[in-house]
C-alpha cells in the first residue's frame, strides 16, 4: 500500500510573467543603477587615485631634492678648503640652471 507521504509531489508551475512583475521591475532598476555608477564613479575613483598618487610623487620628489642639495653642500664643504668656495660653486650652478631655464620660457601673450 502506498502512503500520501511516498506519492511524488506535482511539478510546480513555473510563475508567470504577469505575476512576476515586481522581480522584472527590480531587475530593472538594479541594472539601471549599475550601469550608472560604473560610468560615474568608476572614472571619479580613478581620477581621485591619479591626483592623490600624484600630489604624493611631487612632495616625495621635492624632499629628495632637498636631501641631494644637502648632501651636495656637506660634499662640497669636505671636499673644498673654505666654506665661501663652496657657496660660490653651489650659486654659479644654481645661476646657470636659471639662466637656462629662464631662456626657455615663452613671452607673455599682448592682451
Amino acid at each position: 500500500m502506498v502512503s500520501p507521504h511516498d506519492r511524488a509531489r506535482p511539478p510546480t508551475s513555473p510563475p508567470s510573467a504577469v505575476g512576476d512583475w515586481p522581480a522584472q521591475a527590480t531587475d530593472a532598476i538594479v541594472n539601471v543603477v549599475d550601469q550608472v555608477r560604473d560610468k560615474t564613479t568608476g572614472p571619479i575613483l580613478t581620477a581621485a587615485r591619479a591626483l592623490v598618487f600624484g600630489v604624493m610623487v611631487v612632495l616625495l620628489a621635492c624632499v629628495v631634492l632637498v636631501l641631494l642639495l644637502i648632501a651636495a653642500l656637506r660634499l662640497l664643504n669636505e671636499v673644498l678648503p673654505t666654506v665661501w668656495m663652496t657657496y660660490l660653486v653651489v650659486g654659479a650652478v644654481l645661476t646657470i640652471v636659471g639662466a637656462l631655464v629662464f631662456r626657455k620660457r615663452h613671452a607673455p601673450p599682448d592682451l
